[in-house]
C-alpha cells in the first residue's frame, strides 16, 4: 500500500512520488505516516523527513511548515525543501561556518534568534548531505 506525498514550497512542487513512509520531525517529536493512517496535523520543523520510496530512504532538508494527512495523500506546505542530491557539499559547509559564527556573535532578542535559525537551517542542509552518503560525512564539528 501507498501513499502520495507532495511537498511543495511557495514556488514549486518539489516532490510528488508514492511512497510507503514518512517520518517528519515536529517540534514535539517524530510522527510516522503509513497508507490508511491519519495522525493529526503537524508542522514539521526544520529538519530532514525520512521518505521510503520502493523500499529506498529519500532525503530532504525541510525548513519547516507544515503538513496535512488525509485520504493517503500526505501534502508538506513548507517554507523551503532541498533535495540532498541538489546541495553542493563545499557550499552548504561554508554556509553552515559562517552561520555558526553569526550565531556566535549575536547579541539580542530578534538577532539571535534570526542567527540561531539560520544555523539550524544551515544544519539541516548539512546533515541531509551526511545522510546520503554517511562515509563522505560533511558533519562540521559544532
Amino acid at each position: 500500500m501507498t501513499l502520495n506525498l507532495r511537498v511543495m514550497t511557495p514556488n514549486q512542487v518539489v516532490r510528488n512520488p508514492e511512497v510507503q513512509e514518512v517520518i517528519l520531525s515536529t517540534s514535539s517529536g517524530q510522527i510516522g505516516v503509513l497508507s490508511n493512517h491519519a495522525p493529526p496535523p503537524a508542522a514539521p520543523d526544520i529538519g530532514i523527513p525520512k521518505i521510503r520510496i520502493d523500499g529506498q530512504w529519500s532525503i530532504l532538508a525541510l525548513m519547516g511548515g507544515f503538513a496535512v494527512v488525509d485520504d493517503n495523500r500526505t501534502t508538506l506546505l513548507v517554507n523551503k525543501a532541498d533535495k540532498a542530491v541538489d546541495i553542493d557539499p563545499q557550499q552548504a559547509r561554508e554556509v553552515y561556518l559562517r552561520a555558526r559564527d553569526e550565531a556566535a556573535r549575536a547579541i539580542g532578542g530578534k538577532k539571535t534568534i534570526e542567527a540561531n535559525s539560520a544555523l539550524r537551517r544551515a544544519k539541516a542542509r548539512l546533515d541531509a548531505i551526511a545522510a546520503l552518503v554517511p562515509e563522505k560525512t560533511t558533519r562540521v564539528t559544532q
